[in-house]
């Protein structure tokens, strides 16, 4: 937190026990991060593999990582439905292809977000709500993963699948697709939450 005050020999104590130190913005997202200098060839060598990365192992694991979002969604589908996961999307999930090359992540949002709601709803970061609801959520989980990326020591520039020179958190961007089922649960049960206690 950005009000938050840390003397010099507390953070010299952080360091010394090989503590990744990351100082956030107002919105909560990594702006800097301060690593021990002893422990270098660790941090070389998470870069070195992060850069060496093939094109095919990051197609595979944007495979996955698309794969275990439509099971989430799936999954999410069958608690809002009490039924079990979504026969749809958990079969959808096992078509997905190395980097998903047939863009079976877009199929599953289409059939995913007009089941999810019930009503007509399409996910806009400037559309009407609860659009404003799930951008909020996200914000909130891609600052926790950006956070965790850095302390674990890799580089959240360097996507898997996003690629934009104006973006530092690449990474953040790819992991986050898995989780966000999570955010849209509770979204889902706010906006209800908000519907149903309407005046008639």
């Amino acid at each position: 937190n950005p009000q938050i005050t840390i003397t010099l020999p507390a953070i010299q104590k952080l360091i010394d026990n090989n503590i990744a130190f990351v100082v956030c913005n107002e919105k909560h997202m990594p702006s800097a991060m301060l690593l021990h200098l002893a422990s270098n060839n660790v941090q070389t060598e998470i870069f070195s593999h992060q850069i060496k990365a093939s094109e095919p192992l990051k197609k595979n694991l944007w495979r996955q990582t698309i794969m275990a979002k439509i099971k989430n969604q799936a999954a999410l589908l069958g608690i809002v439905n009490k039924s079990k996961p979504d026969k749809f999307l958990t079969n959808l999930a096992k078509t997905v292809k190395s980097g998903d090359s047939s863009n079976r992540e877009a199929i599953a949002a289409k059939y995913y977000w007009n089941k999810l709601f019930p009503f007509p709803f399409v996910r806009d970061y400037q559309g009407t709500p609860p659009n404003n609801l799930l951008n909020y959520g996200y914000a909130i989980l891609r600052a926790a993963i950006a956070r965790a990326l850095m302390s674990s020591g890799l580089l959240p520039t360097l996507g898997i699948h996003h690629h934009n020179k104006y973006n530092p958190f690449c990474l953040a961007d790819d992991i986050i697709e898995p989780y966000r089922p999570f955010v849209d649960w509770h979204v889902y049960n706010i906006y209800n939450d908000i519907l149903n206690n309407q005046p008639e």
